[in-house]
């Protein structure tokens, strides 16, 4: 987390609006200094004055009242996920603890139910975004993040740095910015994640389009969706994918992917799952 984020954040969602957009007259003249909305513009939608709103945005003025923050949300028309972020941005100057940000383990329970799902890759993340457990069908479909130590299993960090993921996602464009955008939001509710923060230091330093993809403060929880996938056994899936919070293991959730029954992909997830279950030495090498 960075020293004005919230600033940063209002700054940014500012700039991606214009009057029309929020219903205020242009107002006369040529054209017009910024390419989003004044500070000024701003302060007049939440109702507050143009020198505090200054005050936000610069970092001299902290914590604001509930009652601001719900007046700034609909001032930059913030839908449920930015509002959510704002008051963790908001909140994390307050004297608080996060709960332990060591990686936790996956109950045996748990395993079990991964287990079960044979045709359906699935695993879990802790709140730390790390992998604590995955199906075979899960080590089968990736593979590469399946073989990473743990403190290193990581899909949004395994997507941003490793080549080989630019060749698995048939966009991966679009998934790798989901998954900046949900770091965003998983940092702004532990701010004092150091698992966190130092993944994010990473991927600053490593990966090329973090560093601009981050700057934009956009936010987004996906709870499910289509995953576009290119597999050298398997070939092309198109998998649904769903994620479930675990009730009795707060911080952990459990992400699955499916495919349709009787689709093609249903059907070469099934021939994936038959070739893992075949011994090492009787697969086609050059299926390997």
């Amino acid at each position: 987390m960075g020293k004005n984020d919230l600033g940063d954040f209002l700054r940014a969602r500012r700039g991606g609006l214009t009057p029309d957009e929020i219903g205020l007259p242009a107002g006369p003249g040529a054209g017009r200094r910024v390419s989003g909305l004044r500070r000024s513009e701003v302060a007049q939608l939440a109702g507050v004055s143009t020198e505090y709103y200054t005050r936000l945005e610069q970092g001299r003025a902290r914590q604001p009242s509930e009652q601001v923050l719900h007046a700034l949300g609909d001032a930059l028309r913030f839908d449920d996920i930015e509002r959510r972020h704002l008051f963790a941005l908001a909140g994390a100057t307050a004297e608080r603890t996060d709960r332990a940000e060591h990686s936790s383990r996956l109950r045996p329970a748990l395993r079990q139910v991964l287990d079960s799902m044979e045709l359906a890759s699935a695993f879990v993340s802790d709140r730390n975004l790390t992998v604590v457990g995955g199906n075979a069908l899960w080590a089968l479909l990736f593979p590469d993040v399946a073989a990473l130590p743990r403190r290193e299993r990581s899909m949004a960090r395994w997507t941003l740095l490793d080549p080989r993921a630019r060749l698995v996602w048939r966009d991966w464009e679009r998934v790798a910015r989901d998954y900046v955008h949900g770091l965003r939001l998983a940092a702004a509710a532990q701010p004092r994640n150091q698992h966190i923060a130092n993944l994010i230091g990473e991927l600053m330093m490593r990966s090329p389009e973090f560093p601009a993809w981050w700057s934009e403060h956009r936010v987004q929880e996906r709870s499910s969706g289509l995953k576009r996938l290119r597999h050298p056994v398997a070939g092309d899936l198109e998998l649904q994918y769903e994620i479930f919070a675990s009730v009795a293991d707060p911080g952990q959730s459990m992400v699955v992917y499916s495919a349709p029954a009787g689709s093609p992909s249903q059907e070469r997830l099934r021939l994936l799952a038959s070739w893992g279950r075949e011994p090492a030495a009787e697969r086609d090498p050059a299926e390997s």
